[in-house]
């Protein structure tokens, strides 16, 4: 039985992640399978309806998304989780079609995030984002696909640069710029994403359009132990985060998943874990329902965030990059991060809980702590205390090629996550 829930889990991640080319596309997907079970939208800009009981979500900007479950009693405080919905890509510029000898068009690109360039060489991809334009209530947004292999980055041919596998430095700007057409299909991209919209390419104002990998996810491995698939980081977290809410009733506390956008640039926009919409979102449903500020204060204090993001396994080619004692594998469990300066929030008394809501569940966990003379990433964990300031631990799954096109996690590691979770939800 354990297997099948897996496997349906497993499919529906699948499902998920592969109609999510975009952070945009990634919350709006939350929504429908928060809406399905009977989650209310409340929009910011509105006053609230809020009732002990209630399950809603608040979306911002299109791309961060926050849920939430409330019991029938006095809460003793919150159970949060959080992760975010965007992956390091290519992001297209305002101007960006490039005419290359009246033979080729080819796409104007940034990075967004860090990237692992080589990666999105030689792979099918495509168009994906939003567009804005003004509409009968004022500026409207709408989300777009191509959902065709639009585009490629061609290598350079070895023949023509004989060191290709001595090690190339790729140039952002001259390396991979995208190919989509020959010269005379100018326009043809943005004429195709404001028909799919449903408005007149003159009426679009804005837009924001990233490439993406058409590869779908797939199990791989002789025995199926692995995942892989574009974005695992971090839509696996999202999608364990808001399952495992959607599927337990809160008791005692008020269930909270946040996914947020631009973790992968720092977090500091206005929908990102730097800013308010975690802070706004609980003070506003406490207002609501009768919580005063001090109240409020002391629910924090009886509060525990379990911020989720995917960390590194053991590499088996380069089992060096590790370190000595906390290597954590695929399908090994649950990973607890620590980190010495705190760049993961994690200590002594949130690993404590994080440890024990596992034991419960009955989910293996492991540790990663960076090699000492190898700097690390940040996460969501630090970044979110400083606006809701709550013991964090820093958790995710173990995952292969971080930051690539197409990455590698355990196929057993999602179940371990959704029922842990859970167990935190529940319990």
């Amino acid at each position: 039985m354990k297997e099948q829930t897996s496997q349906k889990d497993i499919q529906s991640l699948f499902a998920f992640i592969d109609n999510s080319p975009t952070a945009y596309h990634a919350a709006a997907n939350l929504g429908k399978m928060l809406a399905g079970e009977g989650f209310v939208c409340l929009e910011e800009k509105r006053a609230w309806e809020v009732q002990w009981g209630g399950k809603y979500y608040v979306n911002r900007n299109g791309s961060s998304i926050i849920a939430v479950t409330i019991p029938d009693k006095q809460p003793r405080g919150f159970h949060m989780t959080a992760a975010h919905s965007d992956s390091p890509c290519f992001k297209l510029k305002e101007t960006a079609e490039i005419a290359v000898d009246d033979l080729y068009l080819k796409l104007n690109v940034e990075k967004y995030g860090g990237m692992i360039l080589s990666t999105w060489l030689d792979r099918p991809l495509s168009i994906a984002g939003r567009v804005v334009f003004r509409g009968e209530k004022g500026m409207e947004s709408r989300l777009v696909n191509l959902e065709k292999d639009a585009a490629v980055i061609p290598n350079v041919a070895i023949h023509m640069n004989r060191d290709m596998n001595k090690g190339v430095e790729y140039n952002p700007q001259t390396d991979m710029e995208p190919i989509i057409g020959k010269a005379d299909a100018r326009g043809t991209y943005l004429r195709e994403l404001a028909k799919q919209a449903g408005v007149a390419e003159s009426e679009i104002q804005g837009t924001d359009l990233f490439l993406y990998n058409r590869e779908k996810c797939r199990r791989i491995g002789i025995d199926d132990a692995f995942l892989a698939g574009p974005r695992l980081d971090d839509l696996e977290c999202a999608f364990a985060g808001m399952t495992a809410l959607i599927k337990e009733k809160p008791a005692e506390y008020i269930n909270v998943c946040a996914v947020f956008d631009n973790e992968e640039i720092g977090s500091g926009t206005k929908q990102g874990a730097d800013s308010t919409f975690l802070k706004d979102v609980l003070e506003r449903i406490c207002g609501r329902l009768g919580i005063g500020a001090e109240e409020y204060r002391c629910m924090l204090a009886d509060s525990f965030l379990i911020s989720a993001d995917n960390a590194h396994a053991l590499h088996p080619n380069h089992p060096e990059k590790a370190d000595a004692t906390n290597r954590p594998v695929l399908n090994g469990g649950i990973v607890i991060k620590y980190h010495g300066s705190q760049r993961y929030a994690t200590d002594a008394f949130s690993a404590a809980v994080m440890k024990d809501i596992c034991n419960r569940a009955g989910v293996p966990y492991q540790s990663y702590a960076n090699r000492s003379d190898i700097a690390g990433g940040s996460t969501l964990g630090n970044i979110s205390t400083a606006q809701v300031s709550v013991n964090t631990v820093d958790i995710g799954l173990a995952q292969l090629a971080m930051h690539s096109s197409y990455e590698t996690a355990g196929a057993a590691d999602i179940e371990h996550l959704i029922s842990a979770l859970r167990t935190f939800y529940r319990d």
